[in-house]
């Protein structure tokens, strides 16, 4: 056991770290017993995450019946909900603070609870550069609330109640007491969101046990299943089953399918290029593309489709979806288990053809993230067509430029802005340097008298993300930001831009000359000059582009598990 280098022996060093911790724990703890982790992201300020430590507890009761000794390890939690400006600034952060914590400290393995958007793929981050034998039990979504008999998806229908209320169809005081209705019980987004993406992803990836992602957070087998990965754990260790064993190329060919016929949020690429970055797998915005393009759409959830997760539950969950492109998968990729991820699938079936698809009958045959390039996105751009309009799928029109979250406040709902419903909505300054962090915002509110007058989608494009659970025609995570030096920060009001998402183009027409040597909007300098100190600058100052994965550049790759020196 790792841990015996804190542990075993008869001299100074040991004694103090056995003494300290024989605080209650029977007496042969220290007696080569695994020592699992339970990296813990509960918080009340992570209202998402609030009952992880009920979690942790059936975790616990499984480490202990396996033999192993669980340790609790609170560690950095973000809520999407309330961090400001954005939870993204601090996904490396806390993938750096779990991955130091996990490798300083006595422990042979680690459990990971995580649900809200960034803690999942910040744990992931982190045990991927540590590599302890690792399992991942997701925190669940939460149950389907109502409003006026009606099912509430959580972020998608605040999106379009919102936008209703400013185009005068829906009354402030309505959207204000569907409040009340949106969030029924314990748990994540009970949308295709982020949060609920990634943690259907953890699966495809191996890293949970098989059949355990998207269970509903008030659903007691969660329970049931956190007890069983905490037994689970304790067999790894003792296997020696570690990251770098589970998650291989084929896992993330598996990831990119899943991510696809589930209709999963856009965010999963960000993440999964940041994860596979630490473990040295050359994973690119094109595989993407290549792997996930033809992949067929079978989840007819919110914000692509009409249902919520706990109808995805019901009808057969993940396992129904992968069994229905099963030959797409690799079969040689293995889950914590140490099994093939396939092999888990066995005759899945599909209780509820109207929630899962069949392979023949699909909502879209090519479901895949799209990812575009041209003289606008010469580093890449991505598009989810599965939440865009298909009639602007093909466009041409007007660019009418935003240069900041604020700009774009202070202007969108001005009646004399110059915009029509074939204009092309821009944002910039929102890419990782620029805001910092790369906040969900690349979905802009459409001007309030165009929905006023009809409008519901127009073509938008930006250099930071969207929320998983936001839809329309969204170019997003265009690379290199404008903050960057990208050629988004030279673009001007007027300018014509042309998406052709079959062509997999996106272009300003420019010449390239021109382009090149138009002075960038001031308002970028001005950004990247604020005054900056502690994470912030670091972050600002490493920070790679959207298209690598936004990690610091010297958080790429992985240290082990190593700690040669002792303390005392």
């Amino acid at each position: 056991m790792r841990s015996a280098a804190w542990y075993a022996g008869d001299d100074r060093n040991s004694y103090i770290h056995r003494a300290w911790m024989r605080r209650g724990v029977p007496g042969d703890s220290f007696d080569g017993k695994p020592q699992i982790a339970i990296a813990n992201t509960a918080s009340d300020l992570t209202p998402c995450n609030a009952h992880l430590n009920e979690v942790a507890d059936s975790v616990r009761q499984g480490i202990w019946e396996a033999g192993g000794v669980p340790l609790n390890l609170p560690v950095v939690s973000l809520g999407e909900t309330n961090v400001r400006p954005t939870a993204m600034l601090w996904r490396n952060m806390a993938a750096m603070a779990t991955e130091e914590m996990l490798r300083a400290n006595p422990v042979d393995g680690v459990v990971l609870l995580g649900g809200c958007d960034k803690t999942i793929p910040s744990l992931l981050m982190a045990v991927a550069s540590v590599d302890l034998p690792a399992v991942v039990v997701p925190g669940g979504p939460m149950l389907t609330g109502t409003f006026r008999g009606t099912p509430l998806g959580c972020g998608t229908d605040v999106w379009r109640l919102s936008e209703e209320v400013r185009a005068g169809t829906l009354t402030r005081e309505a959207f204000l007491e569907s409040e009340s209705s949106m969030i029924r019980s314990r748990g994540h987004c009970n949308t295709m969101g982020t949060a609920s993406t990634m943690g259907l992803l953890a699966e495809a990836l191996g890293t949970t046990l098989p059949g355990v992602a998207g269970t509903p957070a008030a659903d007691s087998r969660l329970l049931a299943h956190a007890q069983e990965t905490g037994r689970q754990v304790v067999e790894m260790v003792r296997a020696d089953r570690r990251p770098s064993q589970v998650l291989t190329e084929g896992s993330f060919r598996n990831a990119i399918v899943a991510l696809a016929a589930i209709g999963g949020s856009t965010n999963a690429v960000v993440h999964l290029l940041a994860i596979a970055g630490r473990l040295g797998i050359p994973l690119t915005l094109e595989d993407f593309d290549r792997i996930g393009g033809d992949v067929p759409l079978l989840v007819d959830l919110q914000p692509a489709g009409r249902f919520l997760m706990e109808d995805l539950h019901r009808a057969g969950g993940l396992h129904a979806v992968l069994g229905q492109v099963v030959d797409l998968l690799d079969p040689d990729a293995v889950t914590v288990t140490g099994r093939p991820l396939v092999a888990s699938l066995g005759d899945a079936s599909i209780w509820d053809p109207s929630v899962i698809r069949t392979r023949g009958e699909p909502l879209l045959p090519n479901a895949g993230i799209a990812v575009l390039r041209g003289n606008l996105a010469p580093n890449g751009a991505i598009i989810k067509p599965a939440a865009a309009s298909a009639h602007l799928l093909a466009h041409r029109g007007r660019a009418v430029v935003f240069d900041s979250v604020e700009d774009l406040h202070a202007r969108i709902d001005d009646p004399d802005l110059d915009v029509d419903a074939d204009s092309v909505l821009v944002l910039r300054g929102c890419g990782p340097k620029g805001y910092p962090g790369m906040p969900e915002v690349a979905n802009l509110p459409l001007p309030r008298k165009l929905l006023r007058a009809g409008v519901r989608d127009m073509v938008r494009i930006c250099d930071g993300r969207m929320s998983g659970t936001a839809y329309g025609t969204v170019v997003l995570h265009v690379a290199p930001e404008a903050a960057a030096g990208g050629p988004l920060a030279r673009i001007r009001t007027g300018d014509v831009v042309t998406l052709d998402v079959a062509a997999r183009r996106l272009d300003v027409e420019v010449s390239e000359s021109d382009l090149a040597t138009r002075e960038p909007a001031p308002e970028m300098a001005a950004a990247l000059a604020r005054p900056r100190r502690g994470w912030e600058r670091l972050y600002v100052d490493t920070v790679t582009g959207a298209d690598t994965g936004a990690d610091l550049d010297f958080l790429v790759g992985a240290s082990g598990n190593e700690v040669a020196r002792e303390s005392h």
